[in-house]
Parts: C-alpha cells; sequence; structure tokens
C-alpha cells in the first residue's frame, strides 16, 4: 500500500466525520494506527564509504536488537527494512562500528572509520578483561586475525616470533613433537618452566588440540601484576586462550580447508659405499693389524676394494624419512544468534601422514558454546570442547626414552651404505650396551608405538548483576584426560635382550599405559564498579574478589607382556597380549592434587591519567604440609599517562598514548608431583632376584614433608607508546625476577633413594624487551603493516643451598661411553652451561720421539701430555691440558695427563638476543604475509657430529662427510695396504689433511661439538587473493580466499647439524640443546581456501 493512497484515504475519514466529535476519535485512533503501521514498514536506504570517499563492499548493517541485517553492494549501497527499531548498526572488519539513529530517516550515509588504535580494545586478563589502555602490567596479546592468516597444525606455532619475551621452540620434527614455551626465561633448575595454560578461564595440559581456527586472541601475562591472581600457578608466566564465541546477527558459516606436502628440510651427507670399506680396512688393522678378519670376513681383500667404487648407496635417511608427508586439514564454523541467546559451533579434522615411515597423526575437534540472557541482569554461559587424537609411530620417543635403540635417526646415519654378506647386527663390540647397530628400517617397527588420547573440557558459567555495577559470577568447570600408550619392543631392541627373564630374552614385548585424568574447578567472583560513589568523572574505582577450588585425580594403570613370538609385529602383540607372559601390571592412584584459593584486585584510574592495579592471591595447596601449606601472594602496579598531562598538549596531532608503567609482585610454584609428604612404597617386578619376581620397596624419591612453596618475585618497567592516528605503536619493558626457595630434584646418592626434591637455591632473571607494530599504509584498496619484536634474557644461578654445583649426564650415549657428566649446575651461572674437553687439534708426528716396534707404542716427547686410557699415536684427537698445577716457577701448567681434571665449561645454549618480525600486506585483493623468527649467541650441542668422528669401542659404523677420505687422517699406506708406522711417511700422506683420526677408545665431548647456533629462519611465507564480493554474492557467498603457504622456508645459520633449534634430549630438563638422533625437521607447502556465507 503506498503512503500517498493511505493519506487519501484519512481526509476522506477525516472530513466525514467532522461533524461527530465520537466519531471524530476514533478517525485519530485509525490515523495512529495507520501511522504506525507506515513506520513498522519503515525502509532505510543509504551508502557507506571510508575516510578515503571509497565505497565499503560488504559493511554489516544490522537492525539493532534483531538478526534482521543487509550487507552493502559493490557501491557502498544498501537498503534495510525495519521490523521494529529505530537504530541501525554498521560494522566492517578493520573499521570502528556505529550505531545510528533513524527516527523519521528514510536515507542515511555513513562514513566509517579505520580502526588503526586499538587503545580501547579489550584485553583479557586474569578473572577479567581491561581497556588496553588501561593496563598496568606486562601483557602481549596475538589476535584471531592474525593466527587465522596463517595455517597452522598446532596454535603454538602461530605464537612463535609473534611477542616479545616469549621464545617458542619446537624441538623437533616429529607431528607430536613438544613445543617449548618459555616466558622470560623460566626461574626453575630441575622443575618444568612450562606457563600457565588457561583455556576459557580453565587450567589445561596443553593448547595444541586446540584448532587455531577455533580462537578468538591469545594474551600473555608476563609480571607478577598480570600473574599474581594466578597464585601459586603463574610463576613462569600465564598464557590465555579466549575460544570464539557467537555475535547476533545471522547464522554465519565458515569453511577452512587446507592440503600440504612436505620433505626432510635436512640431510646429513655420510661416507661413499667405497670410502666406507677404506676406512674400515684401515680401522680393522688399527685394532689388530695381525689379524685382519673383522674386515675380510664382510669386505673380501684390500685388493677388492676397488669393486666398492662407483656403486649406488642405500640413503638411509631418504628411505626411513624422506617419504613425502601429507597433510588433509579442514573445519567447519557455524555461529550467530540474536541479542538474547548467542551459539558458535565448530568441528575440525586433520589427517596428517608424516614423513618417517610409519609415522600418522590424526585429531578431531568438537566445540560448542552458547551465551544466553534469560534476562536483562543475567547471563549463562556453557561450553564443551571435545579432542580426539590418534598417534602412530615412534615420534618423540627418541627424545624422551632412556634407551638408545629408541633413537633411531643414528642408524639412518650410520647403518653400512651397501648390502654386506654376513655382516649383521651382532658383528661389532661385544659389550656394546647401547645395542648394536640395527637394519634402519627394521628399528622403526621394532620401536613402534600409537597413543590415543581423547579430552573433554565442560565448563558453565552463571553471572547476574544484583545492583547496577554489582555482578556476581559463579563458574564451573569439568576436564576429563584419557590417554592409552601402547608401546612395543622388537628382537632387535635393547630393552628385550636385557630386561625380560631368560626365557623371555629376545623376544618381543609390549607396555599398555592407561592413564585417567580428571579435573573440577569451581570460581566464584564478586565484582563492584564505584562510579556512582564519585560525583565526577575524574576517579574510576573498580574491584573484584574470588574463590577457587580446583581438585585433580589421577590414575594410571600399566600393563606389561613379555614373551611373544619373534615373528609379532607391534598390531599383532597389542590385539594378541594373551599370547605372551604378563610380567608387570600396576595401578597407581595418585594423591588427589587440591588447590583452595581466595583472590582479589583492584583497579583505580584518575582523569585517565594516573592509574594503579593491586592484586592479591591466597593459595592453599595438598602438595605441602599443613605448616606450608598456605603461601600468600601480593601485588602492585602503577602507570601514569603521560599523553594526558596537560603539558603534553603540543603532542595530541602526532601522539596519542604515552604510558609509563611499573609493577612488583610475587607469583609461586608448586610444580613438584604429588605424595611427596610421606615415603611411598610399591611393589615391582624383576628378573634379578633368585626365586622371586616381585619385590615391595620405597619408591626411589625421598620423602620431605618440610617442603613449601617456591615463589617468585618480579619487577618490570614499561614505556607504551601509539603514535600517528595509531600507525605505529609498541612497548620498551625492563624486568628482574628472582625465584628462591628453589623446588629442586636434588641427587641423594649414598641413602638408598635416587633423589628427593627440596627447597633450596635462587635464581635471577632480567632483561629488556621491545616490540612494535607499524600500519605504513592503510589504504581500502591496499596496505602495508610492519611488526617485530627482539628479548634480552640473562639468567644466573645465585644460590644452590649447601652446594656450589653439581654436574648432570644427558646420557646420549649411554652410561659407559666416557662422556660422563656434560652439564654443569653452578652458582653464578645458567641452566644449559655444557662441559668438557677444549679441542687441540690432533697429535702430530713432531710430537713424538717415534715409534717402538717391540712394544708397537709411540712415545711422546717431554712436556707433551697424553691422554688417559687411550693409545695415543700420530692423528689420535688432541686435547687441552689445563693447568691444575704450577712449574719451578709459579706458573700454572698441566700435569701431562689429560683426564677429568681437564674438563672445563666449553659452551652455553642460552641465547643473547630472541626474537621475530614479519609483513601483512595487501592489495586489490592479493594479501601476502611473511614471519621470521630468530635467535643471536645460542650453541647446540651437536652429539651426532660426535658419533659420526668417532669410533669409540664400536666397529663397521659409518661416517659424516667431514671424515672423508682426503680430510681425515690416515694411518693407511696405500701402496703397500699395510698401517703405516714410518714417521717420515705419515707425515707425507697427511701433509693436506686436516681432521684427526676417527679412532679413539671412547667418545670425547670437546668444545668443536659445540657450535654457534645463531639462525634467522623464515618460519612462514603466505600468498592469498580474496575474489571480489561482487562475484561471490551472486552464489551466496560472502568471502572466498584461496592461499598457498611455504614453511620452514630458509634457515640462515652457520649450524651443521639438522636444525639449530633442536632439543632432542629431554628427559630432564638439566640438559637442553642436545642435538642427537632427533626426528628431522621438514619443510612443507600448503594449498588451502577461505570460504564464508
Amino acid at each position: 500500500m503506498g503512503e500517498g493512497f493511505r493519506v487519501t484515504i484519512l481526509i476522506k475519514i477525516v472530513t466525514f466525520m467532522s461533524g461527530n466529535l465520537k466519531t471524530f476519535r476514533l478517525a485519530l485512533v485509525a490515523l495512529f494506527t495507520l501511522i504506525v503501521g507506515s513506520l513498522s514498514a519503515q525502509t532505510i536506504k543509504g551508502n557507506v564509504k571510508d575516510s578515503n570517499g571509497e565505497a565499503v563492499i560488504g559493511a554489516t548493517v544490522l537492525e539493532k536488537g534483531t538478526k534482521n541485517a543487509v550487507v552493502t553492494d559493490i557501491d557502498g549501497n544498501f537498503s534495510i527494512k525495519l521490523s521494529s527499531g529505530n537504530e541501525l548498526q554498521f560494522s566492517y572488519i578493520g573499521m570502528k562500528p556505529q550505531t545510528v539513529n533513524v527516527t523519521g530517516k528514510s536515507t542515511v550515509n555513513i562514513v566509517m572509520e579505520d580502526e588503526a588504535t586499538n587503545l580501547d580494545d579489550l584485553v583479557v586478563i586474569g578473572y577479567g578483561s581491561v581497556r588496553r589502555k588501561d593496563l598496568t602490567g606486562s601483557v602481549a596479546t596475538v589476535s584471531n586475525e592474525a593466527l587465522a592468516a596463517v595455517p597452522v597444525a598446532s596454535v603454538t606455532e602461530a605464537l612463535t616470533g609473534k611477542m616479545a619475551g616469549v621464545n617458542i621452540t619446537t624441538t623437533e620434527g616429529s607431528p607430536d613433537a613438544d613445543v617449548k614455551i618459555r616466558v622470560r626465561g623460566g626461574g626453575s633448575i630441575t622443575q618444568s618452566n612450562d606457563p600457565l595454560l588457561i583455556v576459557d578461564g580453565f587450567p589445561v595440559e596443553s593448547i595444541s588440540d586446540i584448532p587455531a581456527t577455533d580462537i578468538e586472541d591469545i594474551t600473555v601475562l608476563k609480571d607478577a601484576s598480570s600473574t599474581a591472581i594466578y597464585g601459586s600457578r603463574g610463576a613462569n608466566g600465564v598464557i590465555l586462550v579466549t575460544t570464539k564465541s557467537g555475535k547476533a546477527g545471522k547464522v554465519n558459516v565458515s569453511y577452512n580447508a587446507y592440503y600440504s606436502w612436505k620433505k626432510m628440510a635436512k640431510k646429513m651427507d655420510v661416507l661413499s659405499p667405497y670410502d666406507y670399506a677404506k676406512w674400515q680396512y684401515e680401522l680393522a688393522g688399527l685394532i689388530n693389524s695381525e689379524d685382519m678378519s673383522s674386515y675380510t670376513d664382510y669386505f673380501g681383500t684390500y685388493a677388492d676394494m676397488d669393486m666398492y667404487k662407483g656403486i649406488a648407496a642405500n640413503d638411509w635417511q631418504d628411505i626411513v624419512y624422506g617419504r613425502t608427508g601429507h597433510t588433509f586439514n579442514h573445519n567447519i564454523n557455524i555461529s550467530g544468534g540474536s541479542e538474547t541467546i548467542k551459539y558458535a559451533f565448530s568441528y575440525a579434522h586433520m589427517n596428517d601422514k608424516a614423513i618417517q615411515i610409519g609415522s600418522n597423526y590424526k585429531r578431531d575437534n568438537f566445540s560448542l558454546k552458547l551465551n544466553t540472557k534469560p534476562s536483562k541482569t543475567t547471563k549463562l554461559d556453557f561450553q564443551v570442547r571435545y579432542s580426539d587424537t590418534d598417534i602412530r609411530g615412534g615420534g618423540a620417543n627418541d627424545a624422551t626414552s632412556t634407551y638408545d635403540t629408541d633413537k633411531r635417526l643414528k642408524y639412518a646415519l650410520l647403518y653400512w651404505p651397501m648390502p654386506l654378506s654376513n655382516l649383521g647386527s651382532d658383528s661389532g663390540a661385544g659389550d656394546d650396551e647401547l645395542g648394536n647397530l640395527y637394519h634402519p628400517v627394521q628399528s622403526q617397527y621394532d620401536n613402534d608405538r600409537k597413543k590415543e588420547r581423547k579430552s573433554l573440557n565442560m565448563s558453565g558459567a552463571f553471572s547476574w548483576e544484583i545492583f547496577k555495577n554489582f555482578n556476581v559470577r559463579t563458574e564451573f568447570g569439568y576436564d576429563d584426560y584419557n590417554q592409552y600408550d601402547q608401546r612395543f619392543w622388537g628382537t632387535t631392541t635393547y630393552y628385550v635382550t636385557n630386561v625380560p627373564s631368560e626365557a623371555n630374552k629376545g623376544k618381543p614385548a609390549i607396555r599398555m599405559v592407561d592413564t585417567n585424568r580428571h579435573r573440577f574447578r569451581n570460581s566464584n567472583t564478586i565484582s563492584y564498579d564505584f562510579d556512582k560513589l564519585f560525583k565526577n568523572k575524574d576517579h574510576s574505582l573498580n574491584m573484584m574478589i574470588g574463590h577457587e577450588y580446583i581438585i585433580t585425580k589421577e590414575r594410571e594403570n600399566t600393563n606389561e607382556v613379555h614373551g611373544f613370538p619373534e615373528d609379532y609385529t607391534a598390531d599383532q602383540a597389542w590385539k594378541l597380549s594373551s599370547q605372551g607372559t604378563p610380567y608387570f601390571i600396576d595401578d597407581n592412584y595418585s594423591a588427589d592434587d587440591k588447590l583452595l584459593s581466595f583472590f582479589g584486585r583492584v583497579n583505580y584510574n584518575w582523569k585517565d591519567r594516573y592509574l594503579l592495579t593491586a592484586t592479591f592471591r591466597a593459595d592453599a595447596s595438598s602438595k605441602f604440609s599443613k605448616e606450608n601449606r598456605w603461601g600468600y601472594f601480593p601485588s602492585a602496579a602503577v602507570a601514569w599517562r603521560i599523553s594526558s598531562e596537560p603539558f603534553m598538549k603540543g603532542t595530541q596531532k602526532w601522539l596519542d598514548d604515552l604510558k609509563l608503567r611499573f609493577s612488583y609482585g610475587t607469583a609461586g610454584n608448586n610444580n613438584i608431583p604429588t605424595g611427596q609428604l610421606a615415603q611411598l612404597y610399591s611393589s615391582s617386578p624383576t628378573t634379578w632376584i633368585n626365586g622371586f619376581t616381585q619385590y615391595w620397596a620405597p619408591s626411589k624419591t625421598m620423602a620431605n614433608p618440610d617442603l613449601k612453596w617456591e615463589t617468585t618475585i618480579t619487577r618490570n618497567l614499561g614505556l607504551d607508546f601509539t603514535l600517528f592516528g595509531g600507525k605505529l605503536s609498541g612497548s620498551i619493558e625492563a624486568y628482574l625476577n628472582t625465584t628462591k626457595d628453589l623446588l629442586i630434584e636434588f641427587p641423594v646418592a649414598g641413602t638408598g633413594y635416587d633423589k628427593q626434591y627440596r627447597n633450596m637455591g635462587e635464581t635471577e632473571n632480567k632483561g629488556i624487551e621491545f616490540s612494535f607494530t607499524y600500519h605504513v599504509i592503510d589504504k581500502k584498496n591496499w596496505g602495508i603493516d610492519l611488526f617485530g619484536n627482539i628479548g634480552l634474557n640473562k639468567s644466573k644461578i645465585k644460590d644452590l643451598g649447601q652446594m656450589a654445583d653439581f654436574g648432570w649426564e644427558s646420557r646420549w650415549a649411554g652410561g659407559s661411553s666416557g662422556i660422563g657428566n656434560d652439564y654443569l649446575i653452578a652458582v653464578g651461572g645458567q641452566v644449559g652451561e655444557i662441559i668438557g674437553y677444549k679441542g687441540a687439534g690432533r697429535y702430530e708426528v713432531d710430537d713424538f720421539i717415534g715409534y717402538d716396534a717391540a712394544t708397537d707404542t709411540w712415545e711422546l716427547k717431554p712436556g707433551i701430555p697424553t691422554i688417559a686410557g687411550e693409545d695415543v699415536r700420530p692423528g689420535t684427537i688432541k686435547l687441552v691440558d689445563q693447568p691444575t698445577t704450577t712449574d719451578e716457577n709459579g706458573n700454572p701448567v698441566g700435569d701431562g695427563v689429560i683426564n677429568e681434571d681437564d674438563i672445563v665449561k666449553i659452551g652455553n645454549v642460552n641465547p643473547d638476543l630472541y626474537g621475530g618480525f614479519g609483513i601483512n600486506a595487501h592489495a586489490f585483493g592479493f594479501d601476502l604475509s611473511a614471519n621470521f623468527n630468530f635467535s643471536i649467541g645460542n650453541q647446540v650441542y651437536n652429539a651426532n657430529k660426535i658419533e659420526g668422528t668417532q669410533t669409540s669401542k664400536y666397529q663397521y659404523r659409518n661416517m659424516l662427510t667431514i671424515m672423508a677420505d682426503g680430510k681425515r687422517w690416515t694411518n693407511l699406506d696405500p701402496v703397500t695396504g699395510q698401517i703405516c708406522n714410518d714417521p717420515a711417511r705419515l707425515a707425507e700422506l697427511n701433509a693436506n689433511t686436516t681432521m684427526w683420526s676417527p679412532y679413539t677408545s671412547q667418545f670425547y665431548l670437546t668444545d668443536w661439538a659445540i657450535e654457534d647456533a645463531s639462525f634467522l629462519r623464515l618460519n612462514t611465507l603466505t600468498l592469498g587473493y580474496t575474489l571480489p564480493q561482487s562475484l561471490t554474492k551472486r552464489i551466496g557467498i560472502n568471502t572466498l580466499r584461496f592461499y598457498c603457504t611455504a614453511y620452514n622456508v630458509f634457515t640462515i645459520t652457520g649450524y651443521s647439524g639438522y636444525d639449530p633449534e633442536s632439543d632432542c634430549i629431554r628427559s630432564s630438563a638439566l640438559t637442553p640443546g642436545v642435538d642427537y638422533s632427533g626426528y628431522p625437521r621438514s619443510r612443507s607447502f600448503v594449498i588451502g581456501l577461505n570460504l564464508n556465507f
């Protein structure tokens, strides 16, 4: 019905009824009804442009309080028919939202402003949120845009190099590799320095099983002003993950999918078949020149050696780790709702066929989030997350197991490069405690593993604004974690040749561990904003107090079975476990881990100029006795917004915000196992005691009822700045953290126990951080953003209680290899300091008086030190004889014998600087992003290089090409085919060689193997294209983006090993930075799409 027609009818009705008052009243009612009806069908038209006058395509125009919404067309035009309201909300990604009253209007034209500045963004902090401009603590945030821009299997990968003071290292290349996160170094020595992980308010073990597409943002709390609200768990920093919630409006569906293929990024070069055979001949002669059968039985005679020239070698690295890996990942998100109920549902699936044979990874994730508002003053929130992960293959076995046979990459490096008659795994040293050299493919399947991990997290919350600004909230959460871990040891493993009884030795064995962990959480908070108490807006005061209770229950059931038929595979043994002999059954219930807490926070703001935050938390932990149960963690922070001062008015054109802040506070750590207060006893199986298969004994950990909280005191000084209308923003920070009463796993040899947890010692971390974001160009159709951060952290052990230092052994080479303690934890030093010998090259012919044929020994000249236990001859590796005594003139000199007294500090794995930087650019639908991370000054303990250049007690192992013929010292005279002991001839043969002879009686750790691993890595490079909405809208699609991404694109480094971030021995926190037989990292390429409709 047209507007003009309605008015004509009304005039006629009024004229006809004018003589009758009652009838006239009825006419007025009819007139009002028609006017209301006309308004209810009001149509608003208009246009949306940006500040440059260009049309905003795809902006959302929503009738407030309803689901009625439209989007602008290619010219920025819109038309919306209102149902009942009189306000329209305009929104567009990257622009400030607007709400406009349209009463009495038919046309509305809007100019939207870019949201370059983020000062008013809400930042999630402990039990609440705050405007970014009002932060007083040290906080870093990564938005969902940054996470969604690059497809990642694990969300922690997306954080690499993104935040100052947060060092993230992917320790090796397996799909289930540990990702090590360190916030400002961490203060513990023997215990974990992992930060506390919180997802939507609930503490979790890991965030790697949460799809990046489900995450709204990630916030890292770094100083005590921020972390103290978490008390006992915040000493190593807190990472807060907020998942996406539904938004009012029409249903939004997004689908993201990608496919990737990957290959091993780097291989080590090893000797060719001919060079390998030539070295084995020389080695056999050095071992026993009178009996060369250890060579001739397998290789033939010296005259036959030419047959190995030019033959193809088995590239075991390529055979075992060289397959092309494939990953398919897709997820769907559905969200929407109204002002009273909002919902978000997501499903994600990832299937990863890894580069190692027999290695696969599969994960499924479901999540549902409901946010309801039953009334104007109440809210109900519900959330469910479920994750199902299946891991097949050894994967991270190599890094965490104490058995050398788990370290399978070494076989791909050291196994003989060509088929040899009769040469098998039982050849070589008879006392080889590590297990002899096994076929690289067989060792993969003989060390098989399968893990099934399921986690369910449910939470609910009720909020009620009892009266204006007075809010109460209660939260309940339940977390259920289950992992079924199946382990298989085949016939080639060290385990089955040593652990089972005589009847079952050499036969396959399995271990099945079923872990169940349940956690319940309840928190209750009361908050009040005191704005009504102040007569003006100069003052702002709000307060929050709360209570929290968390209880964790854990049960671990272990079944071990030995003696399966020798031809059984892993799958057969797991399915037919009754075909073996039961060895060990244990159902272990851990003591309940309970945490009771009370906490509070006060925020005060005067004129947006002076800010004060004070927090306090009291925690009671069941891990400590009643006398030491409570820990108290206060903190305070102040901030001065310099830019709000009257004397700064002249800077308003270019300075948006300048804030100086300082914080001081404490946080705690109770990161030790439960059950340390009383001595635990357990029943264990044995095959070593005649007549007994079981025995009762106390645990290897001595009880300590006097344990108390480990406490970290932090001081933080920061300067935040935002310039040029938000184009440039960043922060500069300096911090000093002191951790005292360290919870240390203390060795107590000689007491009948292995270790005891004690409070002893103190550490210090201090450093400087800088981060920035620069919107270089910010136009509608094109733009460039730069970002970066750099961190410097120096740690120091200030006290170790009754000790000055103690050593620790990485055991990469086993217990009798000669390496011994290779790390030193000492007052004044750092965790990660490596000890060993200083290398001095090699013994030259000139170092000797000559060769004594009668004794088959070389006699050193006076003043030339020898090596204890080594048959020193020309070419032998040479070590520095450290000053341990003085000569007749009082000058420090060595004692002439190289032994343990000559071990000194030779390296440090901690970096001097670390950080990251990148660029994001977009132009006319195309987008480009590049993310770099770097580290300067870190060193890596290259154990692969030691094993690939020294024989120790082993024979038949291949070597790295650094020991190729012509580079290594040779004792073999090619003319005679004999071991040469003639000084002049040896000097002639080695005039151009540079390396020592690989022949040694043990492994020697020298500073030559500790390499500078500084690097610059292009982590990700992404190119995308978003189709014009003028095309996609025609088929009902809001946005459609295609992209391709490369991972681990290149690394600039001087490190000779597999990867400069390698950390492959992680059975102890005291041995970081060892590169030994880890799962190699891959380089991958991805193609994918993002679809929204």
